[in-house]
């Protein structure tokens, strides 16, 4: 069964860590510091990939992690980068955030790897912060985790053509007639209950790919029937062939303009798109019921092919027609592949909150400072209250009244303010 939907995990790798390190002088024992920094923590990508044609491995919400960075070293030796993951996926794998729904990649292209989880930032060794005046600093920093994520994954199925229509209209007997695809067919509603893919030879040279999707029926853009699990797989195509029983017990005009209204309904570009009507099984119509019947579509201004999909009446003529259809029809800018390195939200700036005798400093800059910094040493705090001075978040804190001895909160970390 097509699996359409998941949701994955993904969790870029941990920076690695700075490290102080003094290189022995023949006068000084301690030497020039020589601490290396770390390496950065791979990424997670993904990519599309055409062996790929279901989202079945990732069923059961599976974490994807980059590899961790690895720490610096002596003799201002760096840490080797963590290795970055690569999920492959199928064409047409439309990728958002899980919690905040916001698109993140969508995949019509092989190739071109989308970055959806960053690696972790690596702290830098006491090398880094050797100054004029700071020539022996015991400051390091620490690597940072990378991004963690819960990614949604939705296949929509690339095909030129998209066959619609009511259950048991006969969409399936026709792809298996005019392409290689196998689907299910049998004399009763709800036969197909996926999406059937086939490749449609037109002449031995020229060729189109059609998506088959199980029936619809009244509420299917609401998720009736899933009828909204099946739409999105004809979304990307640009030319619906419309198959309308007209054997069936119910009016096929009526039947018609309900399968209209649901696409419009779902995606009203869907019903904007260049669309070929077919009336089938007119193998089991006398000629003047077939005529009856295609007459109320002409009298609407509906075209409308007559066909046996089971006997193979017309569907020569059909094939070609939906070709020639298919080479006029525009592309929808809705179909490009939209790609970019995925980012969490960055805040700018900063601001002081004050409760009591506490302060609590909050902003993506400053947090990040504080959390790679190592606090164990003179030396690093000095630092900190020298960065914290140029940003302007003591002047900040002192207009809103700190006192030597108050707590200040950065990051997670408890800082107690000297004076």
């Amino acid at each position: 069964m097509l699996i359409d939907e998941a949701i994955i995990r993904v969790r870029g790798g941990r920076g690695g860590n700075g490290v102080i390190s003094f290189a022995p002088g023949p006068v000084d024992h301690k030497g020039a510091p020589d601490g290396g920094r770390g390496g950065e923590g791979g990424a997670v990508l993904v990519e599309a990939s055409p062996s790929l044609s279901t989202l079945h491995a990732f069923r059961n919400r599976p974490l994807f992690t980059g590899g961790n960075g690895e720490h610096g070293g002596r003799n201002n030796r760096q840490g080797a980068r963590g290795s970055d993951c690569v999920v492959h996926v199928p064409l047409g794998t439309v990728i958002s955030d899980a919690r905040s729904g916001e698109l993140v990649a969508d995949l019509t292209c092989v190739g071109e790897p989308v970055v959806v989880a960053r690696g972790g930032e690596a702290g830098r060794g006491n090398r880094s912060f050797t100054t004029s005046v700071r020539q022996g600093p015991r400051i390091c920093e620490r690597g940072l985790a990378g991004d963690v994520l819960e990614l949604r994954l939705e296949l929509k199925l690339l095909a030129d053509v998209g066959i619609v229509g009511a259950p048991n209209a006969g969409k399936s007997t026709f792809l298996a007639r005019v392409s290689s695809s196998r689907p299910k067919v049998a004399e009763y509603p709800f036969t197909t209950v996926s999406p059937n893919l086939g490749v449609v030879d037109v002449d031995g040279v020229r060729r189109f790919v059609a998506v088959d999707i199980p029936g619809l029926v009244e509420g299917a853009h609401g998720g009736r029937g899933l009828g909204d699990r099946f739409l999105r797989h004809v979304e990307r195509t640009r030319v619906l062939v419309h198959v309308v029983d007209l054997a069936g017990d119910d009016d096929p005009l009526a039947v018609y303009r309900q399968i209209r209204a649901e696409l419009s309904a779902f995606n009203p570009r869907l019903a904007e798109r260049p669309e070929i009507v077919v009336g089938n099984k007119t193998d089991r119509l006398s000629a003047r019921d077939v005529e009856t019947r295609c007459r109320s579509f002409s009298e609407e201004g509906i075209a409308i092919l007559p066909i046996s999909a089971e006997r193979g009446d017309g569907v020569e003529e059909l094939v070609d027609r939906t070709y020639r259809v298919l080479a006029d029809a525009v592309p929808e800018t809705a179909i490009t592949a939209r790609r970019r390195v995925y980012r969490a939200a960055d805040d700018e700036g900063y601001r002081v909150e004050r409760e009591s005798d506490t302060f609590t400093v909050r902003g993506r800059e400053i947090e990040k400072l504080v959390r790679k910094l190592v606090l164990d040493s003179a030396d690093a705090q000095q630092y900190l209250a020298e960065r914290l001075e140029r940003m302007g978040v003591l002047r900040e804190l002192r207009s809103l009244g700190l006192q030597a001895g108050a707590t200040v909160w950065i990051g997670g970390v408890e800082l107690e303010f000297a004076g």
